[in-house]
């Protein structure tokens, strides 16, 4: 099975932003050595203690301490910014990386309204052009603008020799097709996902103009795997709590210690949102966390399973993807 890992570089209660940004170079060098096939990490401003609003920065460092793991964003914002910028960084790091680099596309805010506001002078209008925002940044990636147009005598340099795979990446139908449409590679992202998935793919599969290229899905799940099915629940209290804090107006957005999820007062509301978010996420010991991957890479007839796992202690995340590579990546 193709492994990969998605990280959104949160802050552990104790920790502070650079802890984070180390234990993700950290993370990304281990999925290097253990054969995982690329490394995305996520842009997210002001929001529940996630240390990276600026992927580009950090794809330039993680990829000077790596060898062979594709690397990608997950995802550049886009209503952000303005296509031909998101082009000239993307082949800079292509450039520096040959045939490393993925630049994974989205539409979602990754923040309060506030931030939106302090962002872009008008998101909401660039998310009405999201499709027109995307078709001028693959023109300038692959340079075919039509002769007449504005932009057809101007490139995004340093112009490489294979440029960064474009990706989109969404949880909807509106995504799904856009996607097809476009003839681009599809990430969905099922752990943040309450919508019919496998259906939402299926449509991508069966829109994809197969003449030129071939449809590609990544789904992207959270698990957290350790040695014991018991250890493993125990580990994921963590991430349980910290969902729930997020909501709370003065949290720090931390990820609590086990010892404050074991001690913390849990509502009948919050108990039930735990087992909902139970119900998405894959957590167990190496047989049953292998058995459910491969459960869902059939259920989406998915090309790759991407990984997110969060819990308080940054060693046993590594301990995750180092069995779960043990038990699909290594066989």
């Amino acid at each position: 099975m193709k492994l990969s890992i998605l990280d959104q570089s949160p802050i552990s209660q104790g920790q502070s932003a650079q802890d984070a940004l180390t234990d993700s170079i950290t993370l990304a060098k281990l999925g290097d050595s253990l054969g995982y096939k690329r490394y995305w990490i996520a842009e997210h401003h002001d929001l529940f203690g996630l240390a990276c609003p600026n992927p580009d920065v950090m794809l330039g460092v993680i990829g000077a301490q790596t060898k062979r793991i594709k690397l990608g964003a997950g995802a550049v914002l886009l209503p952000y910014y303005k296509p031909f910028r998101v082009a000239e960084t993307y082949n800079l790091l292509a450039t520096l990386f040959p045939g490393r680099i993925d630049l994974g596309i989205g539409r979602a805010p990754g923040g309060s309204a506030e931030v939106s506001q302090a962002l872009s002078d008008n998101y909401l209008e660039q998310v009405r052009k999201y499709p027109e925002l995307l078709d001028e940044l693959l023109r300038f990636l692959q340079g075919d603008f039509p002769s007449d147009h504005i932009f057809s005598k101007i490139k995004p340099t340093p112009v490489p020799n294979k440029p960064p795979t474009t990706w989109m990446l969404g949880t909807s139908e509106k995504s799904a097709l856009l996607a097809a449409e476009r003839q681009m590679s599809y990430a969905f992202g099922h752990f943040m996902s309450d919508h019919n998935g496998p259906q939402i793919v299926n449509n991508y599969y069966k829109h994809f103009n197969r003449a030129e290229n071939n449809p590609y899905v990544i789904v992207a799940v959270h698990a957290l795997c350790a040695p014991t099915q018991q250890e493993a629940e125990t580990l994921a209290h963590n991430y349980f709590l910290w969902s729930i804090l997020q909501n709370e107006p003065n949290n720090d957005g931390f990820i609590p210690t086990i010892n404050t999820a074991k001690n913390y007062s849990y509502s009948e509301n919050d108990r039930q949102r735990i087992k909902n978010k139970r119900k998405s996420m894959i957590i167990g010991d190496p047989s049953t966390v292998k058995t459910e991957l491969l459960h869902i890479q059939q259920l989406y007839n998915a090309d790759e399973i991407m990984i997110i796992t969060i819990t308080h202690d940054k060693r046993a995340v590594r301990e995750s993807y180092r069995l779960i590579a043990e038990q699909l990546i290594r066989q």
